[in-house]
């Protein structure tokens, strides 16, 4: 019985044996958003805001659209800050610029409304580094070209 139980306790390990170095080298690594990174964006958006006088919300989130740093200047209207949130979450979910589909909708195509916590208004950025999506930025407060201004402000950052 001993033998058995020892027989088939091997079976179930041996095929695991060195798996760990193959499961390892299939991971992919990537550049990730941190609080650090997320904070300049957003003073970099906040600056070309105050250059201009405008009050407005600023967000960033990750790449899953989680927030990572958010500010309310003075000032600014009260439903600015969910919009601004609504619209970086809106540029990382579908990894385009909020104003890609804002452009979709003022040709006429209003399938755009239908799509799942949509924000088609101008002002959601993309935050890129060597082509790949690591967050994004939204901004509300003024103007939807205005506040797309200051997004890509923020977002010049990661420029090369």
């Amino acid at each position: 019985m001993r033998r058995l139980l020892f027989a088939l306790l091997l079976s179930a390990v041996l095929p695991h044996a060195g798996a760990e170095p193959l499961l390892k080298s299939q991971l992919s690594t990537r550049i990730a958003l941190n609080l650090a990174a997320a904070k300049q964006i957003s003073n970099a958006a906040e600056a070309e805001a105050r250059r201009n006088g405008w009050n407005v919300s600023i967000v960033v989130v990750d790449d899953a659209g989680a927030l990572m740093h958010a500010l309310r200047m003075d000032d600014t209207p009260n439903n600015s800050l969910p919009i601004a949130l609504a619209k970086a979450t809106h540029a990382a979910n579908f990894r385009r610029d909020t104003k890609f589909h804002e452009d979709i909708l003022t040709k006429g195509n209003q399938l755009v409304l239908a799509l799942p916590d949509a924000m088609p208004l101008e002002g959601g950025v993309r935050l890129l580094v060597d082509g790949k999506l690591i967050g994004a930025i939204g901004v509300s407060g003024v103007q939807a070209p205005q506040d797309g201004q200051i997004a890509r402000a923020g977002a010049a950052l990661l420029a090369p």
